[in-house]
């Protein structure tokens, strides 16, 4: 079955090692709570899944050579295993996983599949970094936008909690809600 493009798409953004692991200095001490709750919305959502990663192959010309100076354990090749998905997000998504050296997943290509002016719901991590740069920038693009909060994780709680009332303040774009409020609307 094809979706249509009226039915939301879940976006899960960034279910990586990087995030997860208790090791790394970007870990959320949120992400293994989200996770169950990511899983549970995929498996409503189907082939409407889209997964991204963040990987290091930004331009260092740019800020990010500076960003990468500042976080020098992340400046490792996109084949290092800090980037690979978590055991638990491999198999959420039909569709390839989307790669991005951005903290923002929203672009032409994300747009591409889930179509313009496009629902989607967001989940994953961090909350403070990449989800709210994803939400803005698809806010901004016409789509319309569902934060998932208990599906996603923080790098703090209070970060995550500040995120959460950014975000909120763009209704209608964006709306904050709940995994088991979006799973009713389906």
């Amino acid at each position: 079955m094809t979706p249509t493009p009226a039915e939301p798409w879940l976006v899960v953004i960034d279910p990586q090692a990087i995030f997860a692991s208790p090791e790394s200095a970007w870990s959320s001490p949120f992400f293994t709570d989200a996770m169950p709750r990511v899983r549970t919305l995929a498996a409503a959502f189907g082939e409407r899944v889209v997964v991204t990663r963040w990987m290091p192959t930004a331009d260092r010309t740019t800020s990010w050579g500076a960003y990468f100076a500042a976080w020098p354990f992340a400046d490792q090749p996109p084949t290092d295993p800090l980037f690979d998905l978590v055991p638990d997000a491999v198999a959420l998504s039909p569709h390839p996983t989307l790669d991005l050296p951005t903290f923002g997943k929203w672009g032409p290509e994300l747009e591409a599949l889930v179509g313009r002016g496009a629902h989607v719901v967001l989940a994953g991590v961090s909350t403070d970094c990449c989800v709210i740069s994803t939400a803005l920038a698809a806010a901004d693009a016409g789509a319309h936008v569902t934060v998932a909060a208990d599906a996603c994780a923080g790098s703090t709680a209070e970060n995550h909690a500040a995120a959460i009332q950014v975000m909120g303040l763009y209704p209608p774009q964006i709306t904050v809600s709940d995994a088991a409020s979006v799973l009713a609307g389906l």
